[in-house]
């Protein structure tokens, strides 16, 4: 595709490992490449695996550098990236996000479909593999633990396909009253699940973003993040794999009014919906075609 197209750029997204074999094939064709979501590092290769590294790598290669916040912009200065191919844009999952949620949506899964209406959701995902095995089990005794203790509460988890996922969640989870158990979901039913749950709990990077742009707070399953934006705005918590703190820091989340509007109505740092828009302006401006420089996405 790149040798019959001949593209001026190549913009790849994120930081997974078709993020860098895409940028890997158009420095091969000597292809200028956008990287979009660039700039975010925990600083650990292994956390999280591979997409550290991913990232990383991708970022070495990349002409023009997207960044989604000031902090990506810091991470990629600190690395001695040209300031002057940095652009903070916000994040076009955001633009994806408020695009697709609906609010008179309806879910095709008849058992998402039942849940009835005074019921709050806790929406869970969980695929990391470096917490599979006892790290997952933790997690999965936490939210047995919470759905009996709060009856107008359920659970709706996605589950992945990996198999030692599966055999965990099965273990721990299966036949529990109040937890549903379903396919992994398309991205637009899933977008319009979390806008109607209460909370997120995830190992995932991009629903760190996501869920605070609804107002719904985020537990990370993690240690280590990415997107320190999140935490540091209050709209996101590390709380690792331990069932206890799992348990104990949803627990009050959930019966605490103060602590939830405290991360509920918390300024979501990571886009406002128009960042493509500032995308194509940085192009036309780095290509000479356009006077108009693009804004800088600053959170409000």
């Amino acid at each position: 595709v790149l040798k019959k197209e001949k593209p001026d750029y190549v913009l790849v997204h994120g930081d997974t490992t078709t993020t860098f074999t895409a940028a890997l094939a158009a420095f091969y064709q000597q292809i200028k490449i956008g990287h979009v979501e660039a700039g975010l590092r925990t600083g650990n290769l292994l956390s999280p695996f591979p997409e550290e590294a991913n990232r990383q790598l991708t970022g070495v290669l990349s002409n023009v550098n997207f960044a989604p916040t000031e902090t990506a912009r810091q991470n990629l200065l600190r690395e001695n990236k040209k300031d002057e191919n940095i652009y903070v844009v916000g994040n076009t999952v955001i633009d994806a996000l408020l695009s697709t949620v609906k609010k008179d949506y309806h879910f095709e899964d008849p058992e998402i479909e039942a849940i009835e209406e005074h019921k709050r959701v806790i929406l869970v995902t969980t695929h990391r593999r470096e917490n599979l095995g006892a790290p997952m089990h933790q997690v999965y005794r936490a939210l047995r633990r919470l759905v009996e203790a709060l009856p107008d509460t359920e659970v709706v988890f996605p589950v992945h396909r990996n198999p030692l996922v599966r055999e965990a969640v099965e273990e721990e989870l299966e036949g529990v009253p109040g937890v549903h158990l379903v396919e992994p979901m398309e991205y637009e039913p899933f977008t319009n699940l979390m806008a109607r749950s209460a909370i997120v709990l995830t190992d995932s990077g991009g629903i760190q973003e996501e869920a605070p742009s609804l107002g719904k707070p985020v537990l990370v399953l993690r240690d280590t993040t990415e997107r320190p934006e999140a935490v540091e705005a209050g709209t996101v918590k590390l709380v690792g794999t331990d069932e206890e703190r799992i348990y104990e820091t949803a627990y009050k989340l959930l019966t605490d009014e103060k602590e939830y509007k405290a991360m509920a109505e918390a300024v979501n740092p990571y886009g406002d919906g128009h960042s493509a828009e500032r995308i194509a302006d940085a192009l036309l401006y780095i290509e000479g075609l356009s006077d108009k420089k693009p804004t800088k996405f600053i959170a409000k």
